[in-house]
């Protein structure tokens, strides 16, 4: 189900740009065909947020499986109806999915193929961030560390344009653990300190926990060299 759902996916976005450029005098203007179209899309845009409600529930109970068969089908209806936030915002959700169950590939694939090429055709910056997030994990996880830590920064450049401050602080944080995972401790604990720093400057306990997290690793492994 998840390769068919990607198939269409794969579908719907190399159409999408000859879809958004169709001029609305081509369409047929029979009687009542406008009064369908608007039936047909609000029930299409409805289908599409029940299954992203639905996957959202999943998501939260662990089945990562399921939750990204359903954003696939919340993307499908989306797209449909051309309505490309909530279409991108679906592909994120499956590409987190993607990441969580351990297909990075796949993950890249989405966010880079697709979701990344909306946003910036968009114009939206806070999705152009949340985009460049994922990809700093997934890089990260498949241990490229010069593209994980490009993009991180890419997100804090961005983050810093808009005064989007726990962006900047999300972004901080992720150079921070490609530094952990290059064994580069002392850079790595002045980016908690920055992040931390920044953090009670806006009065945000959101963080704490894993800068906590990532100042025991560093301990840990500092600890077991010596």
């Amino acid at each position: 189900m998840t390769k068919m759902v990607l198939a269409f996916l794969s579908l719907f976005a190399s159409l999408q740009l000859y879809a958004q450029n169709i001029d609305k005098s081509d369409q047929d203007p029979g009687f009542g065909g406008s009064a369908i179209n608007i039936a047909v899309s609000r029930y299409d845009l409805a289908e599409g947020t029940n299954y992203f409600e639905d996957a959202e529930d999943l998501e939260k109970k662990g089945d990562f499986n399921e939750a990204l068969t359903l954003f696939g089908k919340a993307a499908f209806e989306f797209n449909a109806v051309k309505n490309f936030g909530l279409y991108c915002q679906a592909l994120l959700k499956m590409s987190n999915m993607h990441y969580l169950l351990g297909r990075f590939t796949d993950a890249e694939q989405i966010l880079l193929n697709v979701v990344l090429k909306n946003y910036s055709k968009m114009g939206s910056r806070i999705g152009q961030m949340n985009t460049y997030n994922i990809l700093g994990k997934v890089y990260l996880a498949e241990n490229k560390y010069t593209q994980s830590m490009w993009f991180y920064t890419q997100q804090g450049i961005l983050a810093k344009q808009t005064g989007s401050n726990n962006s900047y602080i999300e972004s901080v944080l992720g150079v921070a653990q490609v530094k952990i995972k290059k064994k580069d401790f002392v850079l790595a604990s002045k980016d908690l300190n920055r992040a931390e720093l920044l953090a009670k400057s806006i009065k945000s306990n959101q963080y704490k926990a894993q800068i906590k997290e990532s100042r025991e690793i560093i301990a840990g492994k500092t600890t077991s060299k010596k």
